[in-house]
């Protein structure tokens, strides 16, 4: 089985840290990799690598067109060498950087909110604890981590710092320098996830509408599971959107998934989440076996090991029977859900004060009543934001001309 992300923490020490790193860096931990996947040939790995540096030399051509080309090759794996550089691209980072060419600097300099920069020291270290490059508060990697989420914090005010988004942070600065990350980190934050962090997370509940109403047209029987045990999509759902799976695949999935979700955006998370449903509630003996919400939500943060495999996960997307037009369809369904909800409760608090004046008049004529003091005052609070906060986006800053919302 593999070990939930959040028992990592209370797991002893001993049991887990080998004496020297795997290959990616890690001591410890769920997404240590003692077994590496048989690797290809020699001759197919310079092959891939050549086609991908052709490919980003004429990056804005193949993005106007020959787009197919790129989600292709990103969906086969893009060769490790070469995945640092075709993610700044992908990201449409590149453009950020060469348009604001010294703002990652200037950020560095400046003092930043005080309450915010408390709660990155405090976090920073919770990032891949059994990773090399974050063991130790003065390694280069806890610090760098804290530059970037401080200078985004600044860059961005409307969000500040989400504790979600430090295990994102943390995963890029692996594969690029600190610079490169931040734009990288930007382009996520602001394109990809966009209004996932700030306040009231309603962007995500809209998502889990929709992840709800698209696993009802791919696995009926694992929605209608989560519907009698009253299992909500936000349970479990919440960490795998909010940190872009980092924090829920082994180490290999996790960097096949995000070669994808950087050429074909959310939408990849989505099918992720789907195949991990469906993969793992599909079976009627474990449905069975999962005769309340505890149990259910027990088996989702632990799926079989199985089932978070790189070739697993990549292939069963594909397979997944959905259209863009699928996830523009429940998106419409969950914007006309959520307006329809918010014009009840504005109908409702319409009412209520309706209902508070006529009693405070009553009790402002009674002859028993000569003063205002027996008045009551309600105030009605509506934190609904508008529905069209999670409506499509149309990406143009250098990644695909494609929705990468639903």
């Amino acid at each position: 089985m593999a070990t939930s992300p959040r028992s990592v923490d209370t797991i002893s020490l001993c049991s887990t840290v080998s004496s020297c790193p795997d290959r990616n860096g890690f001591y410890g931990g769920f997404q240590r990799t003692d077994k590496p996947k048989e690797p290809l040939s020699k001759a197919q790995i310079i092959a891939r690598e050549k086609k991908w540096l052709y490919m980003i030399d004429n990056w804005s051509l193949y993005m106007s067109k020959n787009y197919k080309k790129i989600r292709d090759r990103c969906r086969k794996g893009i060769p490790k060498s070469v995945r640092p550089r075709a993610w700044f691209y992908l990201s449409g980072a590149y453009l950020l950087k060469k348009k604001n060419p010294n703002i990652y600097k200037e950020l560095l300099e400046k003092p930043g909110n005080a309450h915010i920069i408390e709660e990155i020291k405090k976090d920073k270290h919770r990032q891949f604890p059994f990773h090399e490059m974050f063991l130790d508060e003065d390694k280069v990697g806890q610090i760098e981590l804290f530059n970037v989420l401080k200078a985004y914090s600044i860059y961005n005010p409307k969000v500040g710092f989400c504790q979600a988004q430090a295990p994102i942070a943390a995963f890029l600065l692996m594969h690029l320098p600190a610079e490169d990350a931040f734009w990288v980190f930007v382009s996520v934050c602001d394109v990809y996830l966009e209004d996932y962090f700030i306040s009231g997370l309603e962007v995500l509940q809209n998502d889990a509408g929709i992840l709800e109403g698209l696993l009802k047209k791919t696995c009926p029987s694992v929605y209608r599971h989560l519907q009698k045990h009253k299992v909500e999509p936000l349970l479990y759902m919440t960490d795998w959107f909010l940190c872009a799976m980092t924090r829920t695949l082994p180490w290999e999935t996790l960097l096949r998934v995000w070669d994808c979700f950087l050429a074909e955006g959310i939408r990849v998370i989505f099918k992720v989440a789907l195949v991990i449903l469906g993969a793992t509630l599909n079976r009627h003996k474990v449905r069975k076996q999962c005769n309340g919400l505890c149990e259910t939500l027990e088996v989702l943060r632990n799926p079989p090991e199985h089932v978070l495999d790189e070739d697993f996960i990549i292939n069963n997307m594909q397979r997944l029977n959905l259209r863009v037009e699928d996830f523009q369809i429940e998106h419409t369904r969950q914007k006309a859900r959520r307006a329809k909800q918010k014009a009840l409760q504005e109908a409702t608090a319409a009412q209520n004060n309706s209902n508070t004046n006529t009693f405070s008049r009553s009790r402002g004529s009674s002859p028993t009543n000569g003063s205002n003091s027996g008045n009551i005052t309600v105030v009605n609070v509506d934190n609904e934001h508008d529905a069209d906060t999670a409506a499509p986006i149309s990406i143009k800053n250098g990644n695909a001309n494609s929705s990468h919302r639903p």
